[in-house]
């Protein structure tokens, strides 16, 4: 099993060390302004096959189906419920950006009260409200549950979460967001991952595409954007051609590790300062040999250093420390690694090692 989470380290590993591929603008920003509504409700699921609220534990279902018979024409003052087919739920969804009346979205039920199992059962027209309190569309619809539950005189089996589902296009929009995109004379661009070097090559690429100083970099994840110098016929047209522009984006070094799964994830940009290596009967040894390229002769050409590094590692008793010498790529470290069969957990180990001992230069998020 260690073995495979080591395997598992090794092929996230070389994921993130694969040559960067341009990404378009589009998948590093989103757009200040436009943006998804919560929209929450309180409703009643029915339907259920003995599975659903017991009302003497949830007098609130009483109420609502109470309330909602009444508002049918039913007269139901004084009367007892002790059905088991009811439950009252909370409904979720999000409202996305530029969502039309007419249009559908997806919503999430989730039990308030002790029912065991949504499966099988209906939800009854619910109003989703917006956080200023107005109507902005109504859920009803058969719910698909996320598991199943299976209970016996003596025990019960739950497998997933049956007590929550989601009804697809469970929606109706009533009601669109007040938002008049079109009369836009500015809109800022707020990187998703704020980064200094990532927002200017934004602006610089955008103003090279539009032959203007169309874009502006207001801080490390804000680009603003004059629409009225892109020369485009609206503000949805300019985006359009915006969004699509392709750039290598810049990234922090990082190091994410989960223990419980023994995953590891790192960028290519992580390096190691010298250090001095020893875990149990394991020696580290990495050698650098950089080789200088001259120019040929008259070209005008400049010299260049192209980095060569020999990794090796070994178990033998009675080690002393093994060194890493400055600039060491941590990708190195960890193939060698895995080609020994170190364990993640030994793996993870000795990366935070590193990390205490001040020598690796990089984020490093323990899950």
């Amino acid at each position: 099993m260690i073995r495979n989470l080591g395997l598992i380290a090794l092929f996230l590993l070389c994921a993130s060390l694969a040559v960067s591929a341009p990404v378009r603008i589009k998948d590093l920003v989103e757009y200040e302004g436009v943006r998804a509504n919560d929209l929450i409700g309180y409703g009643l699921v029915i339907g259920l096959d003995g599975t659903g609220d017991s009302l003497r534990n949830a007098p609130f279902t009483e109420d609502l189906i109470s309330n909602i018979l009444e508002r049918l024409g039913t007269n139901v003052t004084g009367e007892a419920f002790r059905t088991k087919n009811i439950a009252s739920v909370f409904v979720t969804a999000k409202l996305p950006p530029f969502s039309r009346a007419g249009s559908y979205i997806d919503v999430a039920v989730a039990t308030i009260g002790d029912a065991s199992n949504l499966r099988g059962g209906i939800l009854v027209m619910t109003p989703l409200r917006a956080a200023d309190g107005d109507i902005y569309a109504v859920a009803q619809g058969a719910i698909i549950a996320g598991g199943a539950a299976v209970r016996g005189a003596a025990e019960q089996l739950i497998e997933g979460v049956p007590t929550a589902g989601v009804i697809p296009s469970g929606a109706l929009v009533e009601r669109e967001v007040a938002f008049d995109f079109k009369i836009l004379k500015t809109i800022n661009l707020a990187l998703r991952q704020a980064d200094f070097s990532t927002a200017h090559k934004i602006e610089t690429l955008i103003n090279k595409n539009f032959k203007g100083a169309v874009a502006r970099m207001l801080d490390a994840a804000t680009v603003e954007i004059d629409i009225s110098k892109t020369n485009a016929s609206s503000p949805a047209h300019a985006l359009s051609a915006i969004e699509n522009l392709t750039l290598i984006p810049e990234r922090k070094a990082r190091v994410v590790v989960d223990q419980r799964s023994g995953t590891i994830v790192m960028g290519a940009e992580v390096r190691i300062s010298r250090v001095a290596v020893s875990q149990g009967n394991l020696t580290l040894h990495i050698q650098e040999s950089p080789r200088a390229v001259q120019p040929n002769p008259f070209s005008q050409g400049e010299t260049i250093v192209l980095p060569r590094s020999d990794v090796s590692m070994g178990t033998q008793e009675n080690i002393a420390l093994a060194e890493v010498p400055d600039g060491a790529n941590l990708s190195e470290i960890i193939a060698g690694l895995n080609a020994l069969g170190v364990g993640a957990k030994e793996m993870i180990d000795i990366l935070k090692s590193i990390k205490a001992a001040g020598a690796l230069h990089a984020e490093f998020i323990v899950q």
